[in-house]
């Protein structure tokens, strides 16, 4: 009986080299460490920067906005100014304006930031807007040819604004950065200055953290910028009146006024078997306006003249801005109001034209 095979032994496991010994592999652990260590340290150091005192909430700090250069200032908004709702507000009302402004364009914007930055759609919106052509290219890839087309974009822009007075609070670095509150700077000046048929929502100011690097260490400030003030300033109408001073001062009389505008109403409209319960809502279609004149100067208002049932916010406006021209022709003042802001539903500006007609009818039977 022969016997089994001997088993060969084993291979012996290859000599390790230097660098795979055991210290050499908890050297490059330690290196590693080390180096993820001081990756840490600094993202630490600039979250240290933006929660120093006096901040009221800690910023998400990304590791690209603490690798600064000596000197070199970067600014963010606060996460809890994102987070107000007057301030989601304005953007999303700046992005719609946009949209819509655009839509032959077949642009859509979702996020301000990157849709705007390098200047391709603030030329298309300009250009619609100013009815204007800009000489710039197309389509640009690399960064400065992004930074020239701004530069052309933002020169027409300042020819526009500068001669009226408006402050610019925005630049070339500034935009193509991404710096969404130079970018919502801009677009609340071009809202105002071409009369948008918006309503911006009126005292929007955010918290804007900055961070600058001196001697190695980065230090940080809080300032507040103020994106919007109240509609009458916005739009350019700075004398103040009764209506101001009744909503600053005296808003528990406003239901009072209101009660007052609405009794003188009724008793024209019940002719026509109409009622207002809701000053804000129910004259925003400019039917009701355009009706009252007929009947506060006895005639009647041909129905091919406005849209008796609108549907669109144009055809809205048409309305009202048609019952203005009625005013005009019944000796009234021009109404210190936009048709837009009636159709936005401004309570205030619904009140103005409202109470306008008051005072010159108010004795009529």
């Amino acid at each position: 009986m022969s016997s089994a095979p001997r088993r060969s032994p084993p291979p012996r496991p290859p000599r390790m080299k230097k660098d795979e010994s055991f210290l050499g592999k908890l050297g490059g652990t330690l290196a590693r460490k080390k180096k993820a260590r001081e990756v840490s340290d600094l993202q630490e150091e600039g979250r240290h920067a933006i929660n120093a005192p006096m901040s009221p909430a800690s910023a998400d700090v990304h590791p690209e906005d603490t690798l600064l250069e000596e000197n070199e200032e970067r600014t963010m908004i606060d996460p809890m100014s994102k987070d107000d709702p007057k301030f989601k507000e304005l953007v999303k009302v700046l992005i719609d304006w946009i949209n819509d402004v655009l839509v032959e364009e077949r642009i859509i914007v979702k996020q301000l930031e990157e849709d705007l930055y390098d200047g391709q759609v603030l030329q298309k919106l300009l250009e619609k807007l100013a009815g204007c052509k800009l000489n710039v290219a197309e389509v640009t890839q690399s960064e400065v040819g992004q930074k020239q087309k701004l530069q052309t974009v933002l020169d027409a822009v300042q020819g526009l604004l500068r001669p009226h007075g408006w402050p610019l609070r925005w630049a070339v670095g500034s935009i193509h950065g991404k710096n969404l509150v130079a970018i919502l700077h801009l677009l609340v000046s071009l809202a105002m200055h071409f009369r948008a048929p918006i309503r911006l929502p009126e005292h929007v100011s955010v918290q804007v953290v900055v961070v600058r690097k001196r001697e190695g260490l980065l230090h940080s400030s809080h300032v507040t910028e103020e994106l919007t003030t109240t509609t009458e300033m916005m739009m350019g109408r700075f004398e103040r009146d009764a209506f101001d001073t009744l909503f600053d001062h005296a808003p528990d009389k406003l239901s009072v006024v209101k009660k007052s505008l609405i009794t003188f109403v009724n008793k024209h409209l019940n002719k026509l078997n109409l009622e207002v319960t809701e000053l804000e809502t129910q004259f925003a279609d400019g039917v009701y306006l355009i009706l009252l004149m007929g009947l506060l100067e006895d005639y009647f208002v041909p129905l091919h003249h406005f849209y008796l049932t609108p549907d669109s916010f144009d055809q809205k406006v048409h309305n009202v801005a048609f019952a203005f021209e009625l005013m005009l022709d019944g000796g009234l003042k021009t109404p210190k109001a936009r048709p837009e802001d009636v159709v936005n539903l401004d309570l205030k500006s619904t009140l103005r034209v409202l109470y306008n007609l008051f005072t010159k009818y108010k004795n009529l039977d």
